[in-house]
């Protein structure tokens, strides 16, 4: 009979801690109990060995027929069965480490046949689906997704020693806001309400700091409709941050003090491979705007004052679609996109986008149509979003018809006036600095991964035919 429960009294990492330097052919006299998987086993006449695998890694099972219970049904285990065993913990003569079967118990019986680690398994898209199945059979996956859980719990930690302190704030909105995204739609039966999956934390939060709470964070589910790719999945975590009484240089030396921090955390260095080549993360980074960034790269020199049918043709010449509502500003984005961001490799503060594009940040304190906002694009992606906040009332209320122009013309992504948030500006928001950083692509930075899903355990997939 499968039992209930079972207490092990160690882990296979503890037993190669603690036992790890033993002579080869000797006993240690210590007995413990351990628990986990069945990945591999070979039978040799009267002597069977097993290869038990648990949260911590492997350790090998050492079964004589002489000291094994029912030494026939434990040759006849599958493999990805689950099993309880205990016994006397020695080393074998070839030096390695094992624990004697001296007593054992079924768990959980594996009714599929399981891969064997050397072959794991070939299909990307079965490792998606079946990922309990992945995490034992391929350790790079299961070393990302523990390295994933480390990244969050150190950030938060990270951000608390900066008194930080953590929020949550709605998923369902009345009204969507705080991005650029097409939203999900939900409908509430009892309020007879249709809702909208949040597309961003962003303006609750700052109602937050208008509230009185000068840094608040949120490590937050955020869905947005939008096409899959190797960057993309339809529902993702976002970290966003406020700081009261800072702008975006202060914002820029927390990202790269943050990413920094986080590097030598995992890793013991800010130098990491990242898809074949080096990344160095040691702060601090280089910030360059985006006209220079543009001209770095194309030799063309823009302007938010040229010709708006120059300003098309360039765009054109780069392989832009240009559409009619385009002003100069959301082509320069456009051009910049297309000829400039994926050729950044090291980490850059790409520093004041257009006005046009930016209807939460803060003008320009010296160029006009310009704003202070700031994308860190590293590895030629980006990795976050942040802005001095604009925080006067009147030219957000400007700013948000402008969007809602733009949506009643078509645009499924632009933002509506969103009259609740206008009214807790009207309160008054401090100077303020505010960041959103995609935490799925700060781990893909970390754990050199170049596609999302292998950073969501359950990424988004089309239903199995």
């Amino acid at each position: 009979m499968i039992p209930y429960r079972f207490e092990p009294t160690a882990t296979a990492a503890d037993l190669h801690d603690q036992h790890g330097s033993i002579e080869d052919g000797s006993e240690t006299g210590k007995k413990e109990t351990v628990a986990g998987r069945l990945m591999l086993r070979r039978v040799q006449g009267k002597l069977a060995f097993g290869t038990l695998q648990d949260q911590s890694g492997r350790i090998q099972l050492f079964a004589p027929s002489k000291v094994t219970p029912e030494f026939d049904e434990f040759c006849a285990l599958n493999i990805g069965d689950w099993v309880g065993v205990g016994g006397e913990v020695m080393k074998t003569r070839r030096g390695e480490l094992s624990l004697k079967v001296e007593q054992w118990t079924l768990l959980a019986s594996a009714q599929r046949p399981f891969p064997d680690k050397f072959h794991g398994i070939s299909d990307q898209e079965t490792r998606y689906r079946q990922r309990y199945v992945d995490l034992w059979v391929t350790p790079k996956s299961r070393e990302v997704f523990i390295n994933r859980s480390r990244i969050v719990s150190l950030t938060r930690r990270w951000l608390e020693d900066r008194d930080f302190i953590e929020v949550e704030t709605p998923v369902f909105h009345p009204i969507p806001g705080g991005g650029f995204a097409e939203p999900f739609t939900t409908h509430h039966n009892a309020l007879d309400l249709d809702l909208f999956l949040r597309i961003a934390p962003e303006l609750y939060l700052k109602r937050l700091v208008a509230g009185g709470l000068p840094r608040v964070f949120e490590m937050a589910r955020v869905f947005r409709n939008e096409g899959i790719s190797n960057r993309h999945n339809p529902e993702f975590t976002m970290l966003e941050l406020y700081q009261a009484y800072a702008d975006y240089n202060d914002i820029m030396a927390l990202v790269e003090q943050l990413v920094e921090f986080l590097a030598i955390e995992l890793h013991g260095t800010a130098q990491l491979p990242y898809a074949g080549k080096t990344l160095n993360l040691a702060a601090p980074w280089r910030r360059a705007s985006m006209l220079e960034l543009i001209e770095e790269k194309t030799g063309q020199a823009l302007d938010l004052e040229m010709d708006l049918e120059e300003l098309r043709a360039i765009a054109r010449k780069h392989h832009v679609e240009v559409q009619d509502s385009y002003g100069p500003g959301k082509l320069i984005l456009e051009i910049y996109e297309k000829t400039t961001e994926s050729e950044l490799w090291d980490p850059v503060f790409v520093t004041d986008y257009p006005k046009e594009v930016s209807p939460l940040a803060r003008d320009h304190r010296e160029l006009p149509g310009f704003t202070e906002r700031f994308e860190a694009i590293v590895a030629g992606r980006e990795l976050c979003n942040a802005f001095s906040e604009l925080i006067d009332p009147a030219e957000q209320r400007l700013r948000f018809e402008d969007q809602a122009k733009l949506k009643a013309a078509g645009d499924r992504e632009a933002m509506v006036v969103d009259e609740d948030y206008l009214r807790a500006l009207e309160y008054g928001l401090p100077p303020t600095g505010g960041l959103g950083i995609g935490i799925d692509r700060l781990v893909m930075l970390l754990t050199d991964v170049q596609t999302i899903r292998d950073v969501v355990l359950f990424p988004t997939l089309r239903p199995e035919s």
